[in-house]
Parts: structure tokens; sequence; C-alpha cells
């Protein structure tokens, strides 16, 4: 059984930095999976920020997010995570990742997701 859980959401400053992180199970990094952070506003829909396959590769990133937040997978600890750097007032939203078994093709295909975590809540406040 999947689940996937994340963590390190918080209040910050505009400028200011947080980490988020994901901890995954009932499957390992080390198989083949794509992984995604997603974020929705209270105003907005919801929007794929970043993508990763937990085998390696690239990573994609959304305009609105490139440049200030990575991502970057711990293997040992099956757990992924979100820096995010110089945070905006817009950056303010509930952030989820989530998961899919790879099966070929791009891992920006939003719609494949079918694990979710519950989310954090990140505010950004200016």
């Amino acid at each position: 059984q999947v689940q996937l859980v994340e963590s390190g959401g918080g209040s910050v400053q505009a400028g200011g930095s947080l980490r988020l992180s994901c901890a995954a199970s009932g499957y390992s990094f080390s198989a083949q999976y794509c992984m995604a952070w997603f974020r929705q506003p209270p105003w907005n829909e919801r929007e794929g920020i970043a993508a990763i396959y937990t085998r390696g590769g690239g990573v994609y990133y959304a305009d609105s997010v490139k440049g200030r937040f990575s991502v970057s997978q711990d293997n040992a600890k099956n757990t992924l995570y979100l820096q995010m750097n110089s945070l905006k007032p817009e950056d303010t939203a509930m952030y989820h990742c989530a998961s899919f078994p790879w099966s070929g093709g791009v891992c920006t295909r939003w719609a494949w997701y079918t694990y979710w975590g519950q989310g954090t809540q990140v505010t950004v406040s200016s």
C-alpha cells in the first residue's frame, strides 16, 4: 500500500525559505516511479510545479518556480524534498506530493498521478 506523507510547511515572510519533505512507503525509490510536487492556492487550480523520475535524470520545473525551487531525493530514507527559496506571497498554497508507477514516457503527465499525500500548507506573507 503506497502512502505519501508531506511535512515542512508553515508560515514565512517573503524572501524566506522552506523545505518540504515527502516520505514514501509501499515502494522503494529504486523502483521506477514518477514523483511530483503540486500546489493549489485557494483561488486557483492545482498546478504541477516539479516532477522527477526516481531512478535518475532531469527534473522538470514549472516556470513559476524555476530558479527558486529545487527537488532532491534521499533514496536511503525514501524521501523526496522540495527546497523553496526566495518565497513570494503568490507561492501561498497547499502543497502535495504525488506519484505513479512509471511505464515509459515523461513524468509531467499530471493526470497519471494516482498516489497523493494529504498536503502541507505554505503561507508566505508580504
